[in-house]
């Protein structure tokens, strides 16, 4: 009998722990709620004539047409694009959109960059060129320290050099009194001739 009752008593307490699980409320799921409406969508892709770098480095972008008169306010990537707002006077350089900057506009060398097909760009005037802030100048006193100080001094007076005298040779007649001047000669060897020869005579 004892034995019956511990087996009832045990049916009875696993009845009612698979009463209370089965009665547990489970948690739901909740879906979320989805939009009825179009959501719109942004595209990326400019409109107008743009530009595209082709050169094998990242070029500058520059607060004017000129890479002497203005500073470089920023730089582009090979392959990057740009929308294309004008161009310089002479066609050398680009006006582009590049936010970040003053005026949100920037300029960059045509020769480093291609625009697209069928750009129809307008001419656009460069802006002014920065003032610089202080202006040097010189002081006269300090400059002349640094510089030699020479003394004239007055040249020598040319003096010319005196004529060059130049030998002349006078052209001597071989005649004199109207005999000329070998037979002169000829008749003293002829003379000198016969005296020897009476020398010679007498000496015999």
């Amino acid at each position: 009998m004892l034995r019956f009752k511990k087996l009832f008593a045990i049916l009875f307490f696993m009845i009612m722990v698979l009463v209370f699980l089965f009665n547990v409320p489970s948690a739901q799921k909740v879906a979320a709620q989805q939009p009825t409406g179009s959501v719109p969508t942004v595209t990326g892709t400019p409109t107008g004539p743009t530009i595209k770098v082709t050169y094998s480095e990242q070029i500058n972008v520059r607060a004017g047409p000129s890479s002497y008169l203005y500073n470089a306010i920023g730089v582009l990537l090979p392959g990057e694009t740009a929308p294309a707002l004008g161009r310089s006077p002479g066609g050398d350089w680009i006006q582009i959109k590049y936010d970040g900057v003053p005026g949100n506009v920037g300029w960059v060398y045509a020769p480093l960059i291609s625009l697209s097909p069928n750009a129809n760009l307008q001419i656009v005037e460069p802006p002014p060129t920065a003032t610089p802030a202080t202006t040097p100048t010189f002081d006269p006193t300090l400059l002349a320290a640094f510089i030699p100080q020479y003394t004239p001094t007055r040249l020598a007076t040319y003096t010319p050099a005196p004529p060059l005298v130049i030998a002349t040779y006078a052209v001597v007649s071989e005649k004199s009194g109207g005999i000329p001047l070998g037979l002169v000669i000829v008749i003293l060897a002829l003379i000198g001739a016969f005296g020897g020869l009476i020398s010679f005579l007498r000496g015999r």
